[in-house]
């Protein structure tokens, strides 16, 4: 018999939450940061990967979340849930905390073994995207894109999403590019499996 649930996590709970990696959980244990645009889903696929709506909660206002919170996943990693950027128009006291806390999370941390960086797949990246983009290539860290609300595209929009990466962020290689919903249990099951590289 089919078995429905190799989708999502076993257990999940929060621990957590920081604004200097120096308050990080004193576990030594991997870590998987999501980080992205406010507004893209950040909440909801971590909710949709361990199965629990109520776990990371979500806004329909963006830059919500405002630290990064830690959740503890099958009792042997995290998900890191980083504040939404772009919240901000301007570099504002708001744009430079948010600028300093990423920064210090990403600097010497042994423990993150994947960015999981998400993008609204209705959406042309643009200024703020294309910068995260290419500060998280400089960091050296592995990563995978993810393309949000994908449940009702088909080819001819799939393809223009390609399209799209390749023109504003030069991405010629899709291997590294998930196209997922969190409707979509074939696409969230193919985030785990690749989240789990990662962590292995």
């Amino acid at each position: 018999m089919e078995n429905n649930d190799l989708h999502h996590y076993k257990s999940a709970k929060f621990i957590k939450s920081i604004t200097s990696i120096k308050e990080a959980p004193a576990e030594n244990l991997s870590e998987v940061l999501f980080v992205g645009k406010s507004n893209v889903g950040k909440s909801s696929l971590i909710n949709a990967l361990t199965n629990n709506k109520k776990l990371a909660y979500t806004s329909s206002n963006p830059g919500h979340t405002r630290l990064l919170n830690y959740f503890l996943i099958d009792n042997s990693f995290y998900f890191v849930d980083a504040p939404g950027y772009g919240f901000s128009a301007q570099k504002d006291k708001d744009y430079a905390f948010y600028g300093n806390m990423i920064e210090s999370y990403f600097e010497n941390n042994p423990n993150l073994k994947c960015v999981i960086f998400l993008l609204d797949s209705r959406r042309i990246p643009n200024e703020d995207d294309i910068l995260f983009y290419n500060f998280i290539k400089s960091t050296q860290y592995p990563y995978l894109i993810v393309m949000t609300k994908c449940d009702k595209l088909n080819m001819s929009m799939k393809s223009k999403i390609k399209n799209n990466l390749k023109n504003t962020l030069n991405i010629d290689n899709f291997n590294e590019i998930i196209l997922c919903s969190v409707n979509d249990k074939k696409s969230l099951l193919e985030l785990k499996n690749r989240i789990n590289q990662y962590i292995n």
